[in-house]
Protein backbone atom coordinates (compact mmCIF):
# COMPACT_ATOMS: atom_id res chain seq x y z
CA UNK A 1 0.00 0.00 0.00
CA UNK A 2 1.44 3.94 -1.06
CA UNK A 3 1.67 5.99 1.32
CA UNK A 4 -0.05 9.67 1.26
CA UNK A 5 3.18 11.41 0.52
CA UNK A 6 3.91 8.23 -2.54
CA UNK A 7 0.53 8.84 -3.43
CA UNK A 8 0.92 12.64 -4.28
CA UNK A 9 4.94 12.27 -5.73
CA UNK A 10 3.54 9.56 -8.26
CA UNK A 11 0.69 11.53 -9.16
CA UNK A 12 3.21 14.74 -9.77
CA UNK A 13 5.11 13.03 -11.50
CA UNK A 14 2.80 11.30 -14.17
CA UNK A 15 1.57 15.01 -14.94
CA UNK A 16 4.75 15.86 -16.23
CA UNK A 17 6.15 13.34 -18.06
CA UNK A 18 4.45 12.24 -22.26
CA UNK A 19 2.59 9.01 -22.44
CA UNK A 20 4.72 6.03 -23.22
CA UNK A 21 3.73 2.26 -24.95
CA UNK A 22 0.44 1.19 -23.82
CA UNK A 23 -0.41 4.38 -22.46
CA UNK A 24 -0.64 6.07 -26.14
CA UNK A 25 -3.97 6.84 -27.48
CA UNK A 26 -4.10 7.04 -30.96
CA UNK A 27 -4.66 4.79 -33.94
CA UNK A 28 -2.19 5.71 -36.20
CA UNK A 29 1.78 7.82 -35.20
CA UNK A 30 3.92 9.64 -36.74
CA UNK A 31 7.08 7.89 -35.77
CA UNK A 32 10.67 8.96 -35.40
CA UNK A 33 13.02 5.73 -34.64
CA UNK A 34 15.85 5.41 -32.81
CA UNK A 35 18.45 7.38 -34.81
CA UNK A 36 16.43 10.46 -35.46
CA UNK A 37 14.80 9.03 -38.74
CA UNK A 38 11.20 9.99 -39.79
CA UNK A 39 9.81 6.62 -40.97
CA UNK A 40 6.44 8.20 -41.45
CA UNK A 41 2.43 7.37 -39.96
CA UNK A 42 2.25 4.26 -38.59
CA UNK A 43 -0.17 1.87 -36.74
CA UNK A 44 0.45 2.06 -32.91
CA UNK A 45 0.56 -1.50 -32.76
CA UNK A 46 3.65 -1.34 -36.00
CA UNK A 47 5.28 1.15 -33.72
CA UNK A 48 5.17 -0.45 -30.30
CA UNK A 49 6.66 -3.63 -31.80
CA UNK A 50 9.34 -2.05 -33.32
CA UNK A 51 9.75 -0.11 -30.03
CA UNK A 52 10.11 -3.62 -28.72
CA UNK A 53 12.39 -5.00 -31.37
CA UNK A 54 14.78 -2.41 -30.27
CA UNK A 55 14.71 -2.91 -26.76
CA UNK A 56 13.30 0.86 -26.33
CA UNK A 57 10.07 2.62 -25.17
CA UNK A 58 7.65 4.76 -27.49
CA UNK A 59 7.31 7.66 -26.09
CA UNK A 60 4.54 10.53 -27.57
CA UNK A 61 6.68 13.86 -28.41
CA UNK A 62 4.42 15.77 -29.46
CA UNK A 63 0.69 13.91 -27.91
CA UNK A 64 -1.47 16.87 -29.23
CA UNK A 65 -0.64 17.35 -32.82
CA UNK A 66 -2.56 15.19 -35.40
CA UNK A 67 -0.85 12.18 -35.94
CA UNK A 68 0.54 12.11 -32.20
CA UNK A 69 3.96 12.29 -32.75
CA UNK A 70 6.05 8.99 -31.55
CA UNK A 71 9.44 8.90 -30.59
CA UNK A 72 11.57 5.45 -30.12
CA UNK A 73 13.96 6.11 -26.94
CA UNK A 74 15.26 4.90 -23.97
CA UNK A 75 12.70 6.85 -21.79
CA UNK A 76 14.58 5.94 -18.63
CA UNK A 77 17.43 8.03 -20.03
CA UNK A 78 14.94 10.43 -21.44
CA UNK A 79 13.45 11.04 -18.16
CA UNK A 80 17.23 11.57 -16.43
CA UNK A 81 18.29 14.14 -18.84
CA UNK A 82 14.95 16.44 -18.37
CA UNK A 83 15.32 16.11 -14.80
CA UNK A 84 19.52 17.13 -14.93
CA UNK A 85 17.83 20.29 -17.63
CA UNK A 86 15.83 21.64 -15.07
CA UNK A 87 18.43 21.28 -12.55
CA UNK A 88 20.65 23.35 -14.60
CA UNK A 89 18.08 25.89 -15.38
CA UNK A 90 17.14 26.37 -12.01
CA UNK A 91 20.90 26.78 -10.91
CA UNK A 92 21.52 29.32 -13.50
CA UNK A 93 18.69 31.61 -12.07
CA UNK A 94 19.91 33.99 -9.67
CA UNK A 95 17.02 35.51 -7.30
CA UNK A 96 17.36 39.57 -6.75
CA UNK A 97 16.43 40.17 -3.20
CA UNK A 98 15.53 43.68 -2.09
CA UNK A 99 17.09 44.77 0.84
CA UNK A 100 15.88 47.52 3.21
CA UNK A 101 17.88 50.63 5.00
CA UNK A 102 16.25 52.53 7.01
CA UNK A 103 16.68 56.57 7.59
CA UNK A 104 16.37 59.61 8.72
CA UNK A 105 16.19 63.23 7.03
CA UNK A 106 18.58 64.09 10.02
CA UNK A 107 20.99 61.79 9.84
CA UNK A 108 24.46 61.54 11.70
CA UNK A 109 26.87 61.16 9.46
CA UNK A 110 28.69 58.43 11.21
CA UNK A 111 25.25 56.48 10.40
CA UNK A 112 24.58 57.74 7.05
CA UNK A 113 28.29 56.35 6.12
CA UNK A 114 27.47 52.72 7.82
CA UNK A 115 24.48 53.16 5.89
CA UNK A 116 25.64 53.80 3.18
CA UNK A 117 28.62 51.19 3.70
CA UNK A 118 25.63 48.63 3.91
CA UNK A 119 24.09 49.56 0.74
CA UNK A 120 26.83 49.68 -1.39
CA UNK A 121 28.12 45.87 -0.08
CA UNK A 122 24.10 44.93 -1.24
CA UNK A 123 24.71 46.59 -4.67
CA UNK A 124 27.97 44.74 -5.15
CA UNK A 125 26.14 41.51 -4.67
CA UNK A 126 23.36 41.86 -7.20
CA UNK A 127 20.44 42.93 -4.86
CA UNK A 128 18.10 45.66 -5.14
CA UNK A 129 18.12 48.31 -1.59
CA UNK A 130 14.82 50.41 -0.37
CA UNK A 131 15.66 53.06 1.64
CA UNK A 132 12.84 53.66 3.61
CA UNK A 133 13.40 57.63 4.76
CA UNK A 134 10.83 58.05 8.13
CA UNK A 135 9.86 61.57 8.82
CA UNK A 136 8.56 62.94 12.18
CA UNK A 137 6.80 65.92 13.42
CA UNK A 138 7.68 68.87 11.46
CA UNK A 139 9.84 67.22 9.62
CA UNK A 140 7.11 66.36 7.03
CA UNK A 141 6.82 69.78 6.11
CA UNK A 142 10.79 70.38 4.91
CA UNK A 143 10.44 67.71 1.74
CA UNK A 144 13.73 69.73 1.29
CA UNK A 145 15.42 68.16 3.93
CA UNK A 146 14.35 64.64 2.09
CA UNK A 147 15.44 65.68 -1.72
CA UNK A 148 19.20 66.56 -0.22
CA UNK A 149 19.16 63.36 1.96
CA UNK A 150 18.24 61.45 -1.71
CA UNK A 151 19.75 63.39 -3.71
CA UNK A 152 23.38 62.32 -1.24
CA UNK A 153 22.43 58.78 -1.67
CA UNK A 154 22.44 59.44 -5.81
CA UNK A 155 25.88 60.80 -5.72
CA UNK A 156 27.34 58.12 -3.29
CA UNK A 157 25.95 55.18 -4.99
CA UNK A 158 26.45 56.82 -8.91
CA UNK A 159 29.32 53.96 -9.15
CA UNK A 160 26.98 50.81 -7.95
CA UNK A 161 23.39 51.72 -8.77
CA UNK A 162 20.70 53.69 -9.84
CA UNK A 163 17.65 55.12 -8.70
CA UNK A 164 14.29 53.17 -10.01
CA UNK A 165 11.48 55.04 -10.90
CA UNK A 166 10.35 58.27 -8.74
CA UNK A 167 10.71 58.84 -5.03
CA UNK A 168 7.57 57.44 -3.33
CA UNK A 169 6.06 59.90 -0.65
CA UNK A 170 3.44 58.27 1.91
CA UNK A 171 2.93 60.20 4.22
CA UNK A 172 5.46 59.93 7.40
CA UNK A 173 7.38 57.52 4.83
CA UNK A 174 9.51 57.95 1.36
CA UNK A 175 10.72 55.27 -0.31
CA UNK A 176 13.68 55.68 -2.81
CA UNK A 177 15.09 52.22 -4.38
CA UNK A 178 18.24 51.78 -5.52
CA UNK A 179 19.09 49.02 -8.42
CA UNK A 180 22.42 47.44 -9.31
CA UNK A 181 24.34 49.25 -12.06
CA UNK A 182 24.78 46.85 -15.48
Amino acid sequence: MKTGGDAIRGDFRKKDLPPINENIRADKVRLIDENGKQVGVVSLKEALERARESGLDLVAVSPNSDPIVCRIMDYGKYNYEKQKKQQRSKKAQKTIKVKELKLRPRIADNDYQTKLKLAKGFLEDGNRVKFNIFLRGREREKKELVEELIERLKLDLESLGNIEGKPDFQGRRVTVTFVPAK
